[in-house]
């Protein structure tokens, strides 16, 4: 989760400060030792990954947003999950690909009870779609590959650890009061001017190694400060869905972090960049 200061609900029992940074840190060394280790495979190890945490934010939004009949839903939108990852490492045709897509989409609309839990489910399916399948996508990219999948890794921790502590040392004013209330705009500006750094520095140690993003280091200083700042944009995003269903967190899966998506907020939104840097790579002659 970016620049999160705090949490966007109150809490009646919360750890002392320090056992919960501990817990935080070593949750996220974690975390990203798998990430790193599964990207370094490549493959069907590193698609799995990504479809496992695919999986979990879809049923961490429809049971946040209880959708009915929840288990029903969730296994056939879960399938339709497993089978896009299935088409993707088979090298299906982008017809049958979109085939699948839609047709688990309206199976598990359907499956929801009433219309505001179709719309629920809906949205779960194509919330989750971004984690599952862009990852794998830039990984096996022949211009992007695993330095891509590396930029999009450092851009969301710098953001998220610079924005965490620039935020609690200077504080100031308030990002946005309304949807959470303790992030700052002290925070917000660290993690973007750290995702910038960190962005430039691996497209710089990249060329290193004889590897190169395709906008050039100036290029990837301000695709990293637009995807610094969707990072965070996605952040308040999940906050806002969390006051609206009155949870703090989306689930306690992860110790020091809540859930999957309370962690893979502002990844999700740098997703979204990454998918529209594909859509460029591709546009241009």
């Amino acid at each position: 989760m970016v620049s999160d200061q705090g949490s966007s609900l109150p809490s009646n029992s919360k750890p002392a400060p320090s056992k919960e940074l501990t817990a935080r840190v070593l949750s996220a060394l974690v975390m990203v030792a798998i990430a790193l280790l599964t990207a370094y495979w490549g493959g069907w190890p590193f698609a799995l990954f990504w479809l496992a945490a695919g999986i979990a934010i879809m049923i961490e939004w429809t049971r946040m947003t209880a959708v009915e009949p929840r288990l029903p839903v969730q296994g056939v939108l879960a399938v339709g999950l497993a089978v896009l990852t299935a088409l993707f490492l088979a090298n299906a045709s982008l017809s049958v690909f979109i085939a699948a897509g839609l047709l688990f989409l309206a199976a598990g609309t359907l499956l929801a009870r009433g219309n505001g839990n179709r719309i629920w489910a809906a949205s779960g399916f194509l919330y989750a779609l971004p984690i599952v399948l862009v990852p794998p996508i830039v990984r096996e990219h022949p211009e992007l590959g695993i330095l891509g999948l590396l930029w999009m890794f450092a851009v969301v921790w710098a953001t998220d650890i610079a924005a965490y502590f620039t935020g609690r040392t200077f504080g100031g004013p308030k990002l946005c009061p309304p949807i959470s209330p303790k992030k700052t705009w002290s925070g917000f500006m660290g993690g973007v001017v750290a995702a910038a750094l960190g962005g430039v520095l691996v497209a710089w140690v990249g060329q290193k190694f004889g590897l190169g993003l395709p906008f050039g280091l100036l290029g990837t200083a301000v695709i990293s400060v637009v995807a610094s700042v969707a990072s965070q944009i996605g952040d308040l995003g999940e906050s806002a869905l969390k006051r609206h269903c009155n949870v703090k967190d989306s689930s306690h899966l992860i110790p020091g972090h809540g859930g999957v998506m309370d962690r893979l907020d502002g990844f999700w939104a740098v997703c979204l960049i990454a998918a529209a840097v594909l859509s460029t790579i591709h546009s241009i002659p």
